[in-house]
């Protein structure tokens, strides 16, 4: 029997201890197997779970998928531990200096006027600490692990600060249809690796266009998986009550039903 108290609330403190205790001889095999790499993925998991929470406005749901995401932050601090790189201390020592440092306006005697000018002066020590001497520097530095969508909004903004862009999103839309056009031809050219190339220019076009009319382009796309996915519930739907298997149905049918269901919810 491992050394640890149960009782009826625990705090970080007891939080830590217990991963130490899983990762110890005597824990837990699986987690003592673990590495930064094994659970790198489980990171981004719970990460997205608590988005989704978020979006569900369920504050039991955040606080159960919060504590997923923390373990994760625990786990992988106490692997630099046991190697005596560094642990959850030393985290939290750095994310403070960092931001007290971005933080003059309060922890210094900077003045704002508003957000704006704050996230101005953000940007402007992010850049010092980090030693971002170019605009390169900045762009290369947005994680790549990042969403792509995300990613290009974010590469996208860092030209933009410094004037390299559309004057307005009619210059974005033309640039779109440019796109389009040449994914076309590549299509017809039959080179896959230009219609991958030209794919990514279209996708990274769009991702423009949702920057100037101020929509993020990753919530645009999840809310046209989702439509979709309610649409074509309705053809399945249908088509089991019409007695029909959807791999017996035309295009032309299915089609049919899509449409069909698009006309109600435009109706609602």
């Amino acid at each position: 029997m491992v050394d640890f108290e149960c009782k009826s609330s625990y705090d970080l403190d007891d939080f830590r201890k217990v991963i130490a205790i899983l990762r110890s001889p005597g824990g837990c095999p699986w987690d003592i197997e673990q590495t930064h790499e094994s659970i790198r993925r489980n990171l981004l998991e719970e990460a997205y779970e608590v988005c989704e929470a978020i979006d569900e406005r369920d504050p039991d749901h955040l606080k159960e998928e919060l504590g997923d995401l923390l373990m994760q932050v625990i786990f992988h601090s106490r692997i630099e531990e046991e190697k005596g790189v560094f642990n959850l201390d030393d985290v939290a020592d750095a994310a403070v200096k960092k931001l007290i440092f971005r933080h003059p306006h309060v922890f210094g005697d900077v003045s704002v006027s508003d957000s704006g000018e704050v996230l101005k002066n953000w940007d402007e020590l992010k850049r010092r600490e980090k030693a971002q001497t170019t605009v390169t520097k900045t762009m290369t530095d947005v994680a790549e692990s990042l969403p792509s969508l995300w990613r290009a909004e974010k590469v996208q903004k860092k030209a933009c600060k410094v004037g390299f862009d559309w004057e307005d999103c009619s210059g974005a839309q033309t640039k779109l249809t440019e796109e389009l056009n040449e994914l076309n031809e590549a299509i017809a050219g039959g080179d896959k690796s230009a219609v991958e190339e030209e794919l990514g220019d279209l996708l990274f076009a769009s991702v423009n266009v949702a920057r100037f009319v101020g929509v993020d382009p990753e919530a645009a796309l999840h809310r046209s998986c989702e439509k979709f996915i309610r649409r074509f519930d309705y053809i399945e739907t249908q088509a089991r009550l019409a007695g029909r298997d959807l791999k017996d149905m035309s295009l032309d049918e299915m089609e049919e039903l899509y449409r069909q269901c698009k006309l109600q919810e435009s109706k609602k």
